[in-house]
């Protein structure tokens, strides 16, 4: 894929009115960049999240972050490679130790730009996070590693929703409608 198969899949997409500037924003930023996929752009950057469901779609998986130690969806840097697809699957597997692992639909499922603060000695900057619908496709179990603190399926209801950051409320929210939309 592309920078513009990237392009092509944001152009598609039809954004929530809460992520409508987000869509805007981050196809006259990967448009505007030729980096736009690398961490070593220090102004932003582009990223992906998966919302990654068990094999009976019941659960999603989070892990804690390392760096934030925040509960959040699974994910992280392109490191230079603009398939944000593949980049996300091999980010799941990596990060669940669990190597069945499918898109529901190649379509994008959620975006977010986040601002991330000053670390160590890299700026503060902008994430142009694009997320992906997948599904478990075997009977694995989860296996921790060194990408995070620890991983934990959460299931629909949402007040135990380990973070109520009103993006992964949105994301939540959109999983209890696209089974419909979906067939799931």
């Amino acid at each position: 894929m592309k920078r513009t198969t990237a392009l092509e899949l944001l152009s598609k997409y039809r954004p929530t009115k809460e992520e409508k500037e987000y869509k805007n924003r981050m196809i006259g930023f990967i448009d505007g960049y030729k980096h736009a996929f690398n961490s070593l752009l220090t102004i932003g950057h582009v990223t992906v999240s998966a919302w990654l469901l068990n094999k009976d779609r019941t659960h999603v998986l989070f892990m804690q972050h390392p760096q934030s130690h925040e509960w959040r969806p699974l994910g992280g840097h392109c490191d230079g490679n603009n398939d944000p697809l593949d980049v996300m699957l091999k980010k799941a597997k990596a990060q669940s130790g669990i190597t069945n692992i499918k898109p529901i639909t190649k379509n994008i499922f959620d975006i977010e730009i986040q601002r991330i603060p000053r670390y160590d000695a890299g700026p503060a900057h902008d994430h142009y996070d694009i997320r992906f619908l997948l599904a478990v496709t075997s009977d694995e179990f989860v296996k921790r590693n060194y990408e995070s603190y620890g991983l934990r399926w959460v299931s629909k209801d949402l007040h135990i929703l380990p973070n109520h950051n009103p993006s992964i409320v949105r994301m939540h929210k959109k999983w209890l409608i696209w089974p419909k939309r979906l067939k799931l």
